[in-house]
C-alpha cells in the first residue's frame, strides 16, 4: 500500500484515480501531476505496481508544489475565520450555517440549514370561554 501525504492510497486503483483520494487533488491536478513526472509513471499504472522510488517521486512533487490535506484545510478554515472577523457578509453566512454563494433559502438549502423545524403546527390552546 502506497502512502502519499499521510494517506494510504487504494492499491487496486489506477494511480491517476488513486491520487484523487488526497484532499485538494482532483482529476485535473492528478493528470497534471503525472505529466510533470515526464512520463516516468503512466496514468494507467496500478498503485500496487508502483516501486518505492516512484512513490517517493510523487510524494516529493506533491509536498513541493501543492497544498493538500491538513495544510489546505487549515488555509481554508483561516480564510473563513478571516471573513467572519472582518464582518463580511460571507463570514456572517458561514457563522450562521447558511448558504454563502447567493442561493435561495426560502424553499431549498436543507443541507446547510438542517432538518425542517415546523412552526405553528402545535396543539391549539383552549380559549377562556371554553371554545377553541
Amino acid at each position: 500500500m502506497a502512502r502519499v501525504a499521510g494517506i494510504d492510497l487504494p492499491k487496486n486503483k489506477r494511480i491517476d484515480v488513486a491520487l484523487q483520494y488526497l484532499y485538494g487533488i482532483g482529476k485535473a491536478v492528478s493528470t497534471e501531476l503525472l505529466e510533470k513526472l515526464n512520463g516516468s509513471i503512466k496514468p494507467d499504472t496500478r498503485v500496487k505496481d508502483l516501486t518505492e522510488s516512484q512513490v517517493s517521486l510523487i510524494n516529493n512533487l506533491i509536498t513541493k508544489e501543492y497544498r493538500v490535506e491538513g495544510e489546505l484545510r487549515r488555509e481554508i478554515a483561516g480564510n473563513i475565520q478571516r471573513l467572519a472577523e472582518i464582518g463580511a457578509y460571507r463570514g456572517a453566512r458561514h457563522r450562521r450555517n447558511l448558504p454563502v454563494r447567493g442561493q435561495r433559502t426560502k424553499t431549498n438549502a436543507r443541507t446547510r440549514r438542517g432538518r425542517r423545524k415546523t412552526v405553528g403546527a402545535g396543539k391549539a390552546e383552549k380559549s377562556p370561554t371554553g371554545k377553541a
